[in-house]
């Protein structure tokens, strides 16, 4: 009788091993050369919600690589460093003991992060089965999605930008507002069996049928989001009406922080850190409403010269739920624990996302009150 594989041993095509080296290579080099860049003394950085020390995030995401690449996930398996379990496995240490914790010296994390990537490079000169082949992927993205959150991290704490984006932060000109109008159909969500690597809340495909809407062709704009802030600065029933973080007003003009530089405020741009409570209030001023996950996505899916792309990390109305048939991968924290109604979705990706994530399938999501990350959010008429 035939044994069912569990789906993340199912998930075919399977990929060059040139093509993960490759990757393996670029996304650790580029962690390396963040952590190369820092200046003396900007590892310590303050107890936030929205960072971790760069040292304790560097370690982790070796950790991580390791423990499921070599170690298979299983703490029996020994570590290349003593009491890693303990001191980098996020799910278990508290985010504020991240600071107090006693650390291994930078120079010791590095050595443990070329042992590991080193050990993974020989492994894949060889046959890579289907569970290497997983875990290694698995690894890439995860760091690939560390690495992005240095680029937020170090915008809050105002450093100078960890690492080039990989295309324009935002549009050279936003295009001029228009509604598209999506008449009422039946959409494919998630993802197919035998597509390539996914993650586990993208399982599986399923039709959900959408109402006719009509959505904005682009995200909003500083110059929409500033008559906004205007319009409610003197209105005492809106005073949770806050000034995006990263802009300040000198005179009569207005400038917006990028990592550790300040430049006159683009009203063209797509408005970027603004938490989805906020993008909510904005459309309950303007009357309008944000879109729902499967709405975006359906968008997305439409010719790119009918739309903007807005290299932000765009808030839907949707909560982080489950779709129908989901069941956990090997690393179960990544998904599971956040199905609480507590997190939206946000779909597209950031200047800071290299493309090998990017897919319309791919869910995002943060709690509703977080701007840090570099997001933004387009509107549907009522």
């Amino acid at each position: 009788m035939s044994v069912k594989l569990p789906d993340h041993l199912q998930y075919q095509p399977q990929i060059n091993a040139t093509l993960l080296k490759d990757g393996l290579i670029e996304s650790n080099e580029l962690t390396r050369s963040i952590l190369m860049n820092l200046k003396p003394g900007q590892e310590l950085v303050p107890i936030l919600e929205v960072v971790n020390p760069p040292h304790w995030e560097f370690a982790h995401l070796t950790w991580f690589h390791e423990f499921w690449v070599h170690r298979k996930g299983q703490v029996s398996n020994p570590s290349l460093l003593d009491n890693s379990d303990f001191l980098f496995n996020s799910s278990y240490i508290a985010h504020s003991d991240r600071w107090t914790i006693e650390m291994p010296s930078i120079e010791r994390l590095l050595q443990y992060n070329f042992e590991v990537f080193q050990k993974t490079l020989e492994l894949l000169q060889g046959a890579v089965d289907a569970e290497t082949e997983y875990f290694v992927q698995l690894s890439i993205f995860h760091q690939d999605m560390h690495n992005e959150a240095f680029a937020y991290m170090w915008q809050t704490l105002g450093y100078k930008a960890p690492f080039q984006g990989f295309e324009s932060s935002a549009p050279e000109k936003s295009l001029p507002l228009k509604y598209i109008e999506m008449p009422r159909q039946s959409f494919k969500s998630g993802s197919d069996r035998n597509s390539g690597f996914i993650f586990d809340n993208e399982k599986w495909t399923h039709t959900v049928e959408l109402n006719d809407f009509a959505i904005a062709n682009r995200a909003v704009t500083n110059g929409e989001y500033l008559e906004f802030i205007e319009s409610n600065k003197n209105d005492s029933s809106n005073s949770n009406i806050q000034i995006p973080k990263y802009w300040k007003k000198e005179g009569s003009d207005w400038y917006q922080r990028f990592f550790d530089e300040w430049y006159p405020l683009s009203i063209d741009e797509p408005v970027r850190h603004v938490s989805y409570l906020d993008a909510k209030r904005y459309c309950d001023w303007r009357q309008l409403r944000l879109p729902t996950e499967h709405e975006l996505s359906l968008l997305m899916s439409q010719a790119k010269s009918q739309w903007q792309i807005s290299n932000l990390w765009e808030w839907t109305s949707s909560p982080f739920m489950p779709f129908p048939g989901f069941s956990p991968d090997p690393y179960i924290d990544y998904s599971k624990p956040w199905f609480d109604g507590n997190y939206q979705v946000l779909k597209g990706w950031s200047s800071y996302t290299p493309k090998r994530l990017r897919r319309n399938s791919f869910r995002n999501f943060y709690a509703p009150h977080r701007y840090d990350h570099f997001c933004g959010f387009r509107t549907c008429l009522l």
